[in-house]
């Protein structure tokens, strides 16, 4: 069974991560989506919020799993059983971070390689910052993300969150 983790801050999860996953999914026998917990940003939602959030939005998906993580990737998969990780590229400029990022794992834990997913055309320019900094001025971001996230979104900006 080949496994892999698709781990990111998903504040919030958008189209473009969906993408990822859906075509992940097809692709490997089970994929977990691993929420990681980054003391350097300050998120819109709690690690609970973002996991609960994409467990909904990923209910349909038999072969994909949520979960959250502190520490080093190559920890988390190794212990989650999983070989590889998926990483989305959205355009070039991702590519040299990526890069650097999966050499560095790789030095790290040779047992864990990672695979590029490029990001649907539709999706290559949406990040979630600008899903925030639209949904943060009453923009509408109903084709940036699925309605639940919106939902969620326009509450936590509501609320002054």
């Amino acid at each position: 069974m080949k496994k892999a983790i698709y781990p990111g801050s998903f504040d919030p999860v958008t189209y473009g991560h969906l993408d990822i996953i859906k075509r992940a999914a097809m692709i490997f026998d089970e994929i977990t989506v691993s929420v990681l917990n980054n003391s350097g940003k300050s998120p819109l939602f709690s690690i609970e919020e973002r996991v609960k959030i994409l467990k909904e939005v990923t209910k349909d998906m038999p072969n994909v799993k949520v979960d959250s993580f502190n520490g080093l990737l190559v920890e988390h998969a190794k212990k989650s059983g999983a070989d590889v990780v998926i990483r989305g590229l959205r355009a070039i400029t991702d590519f040299e971070y990526e890069l650097q990022l999966s050499q560095t794992n790789r030095k790290l834990c040779d047992q864990v390689d990672t695979v590029f997913l490029t990001t649907s055309l539709d999706y290559a320019y949406l990040s979630s910052s600008t899903v925030k900094e639209v949904a943060s001025y009453g923009g509408d971001i109903s084709k940036f993300v699925p309605p639940y996230v919106a939902e969620m979104v326009y509450r936590k900006y509501q609320k002054g969150e």
